[in-house]
């Protein structure tokens, strides 16, 4: 099975706390993180142990994402394992306050990729496109992390 990794990271025009805020606000997921809505299926979504469930791609064309949050530690750091059929590993987003008002978000995927040889093939064209929708939605976040609820 081949492995990937991505990181991403953006600047924000709001507090860490702002930021982890409107992050880990699973239900607002679909403002801003592109072709995705997430919900809390087990848990609080604000604890290790909680799971959720993210839905990316216009319906019925897409694909089911369960994780488990594995690390909580607000407002700075919150850790997924993804359980789901397609996509397995470790997603995790770093939030770190640069000055009053402003932050760094870090965006890292740690990816088991499914299909093998054919997996390993596909990411040459899927791997530049996934970075390219993780920055977007990371800019997306920073955007509405900015401007008041």
């Amino acid at each position: 099975m081949a492995h990937v990794e991505t990181t991403v990271t953006v600047e924000a025009g709001a507090s860490a706390e702002r930021v982890f805020a409107v992050l880990t606000d699973w239900p607002r997921h679909r403002e801003w993180m592109v072709l995705t809505t997430a919900e809390v299926t087990e848990g609080d979504g604000r604890s290790v142990g909680s799971r959720l469930a993210a839905f990316s791609g216009l319906r019925p064309a897409g694909f089911l994402d369960t994780m488990t949050i594995t690390r909580w530690e607000p407002p700075h750091v919150v850790a997924v394992e993804h359980t789901g059929r397609l996509i397995r590993g470790t997603g995790v987003f770093h939030v770190r306050d640069t000055a009053p008002g402003t932050s760094t978000i870090s965006w890292s995927e740690s990816l088991d990729l499914p299909f093998g040889p054919i997996g390993r093939a596909g990411w040459i064209l899927a791997g530049p496109l996934s970075e390219a929708l993780l920055r977007t939605s990371l800019r997306r976040l920073a955007h509405l992390s900015a401007t008041r609820p």
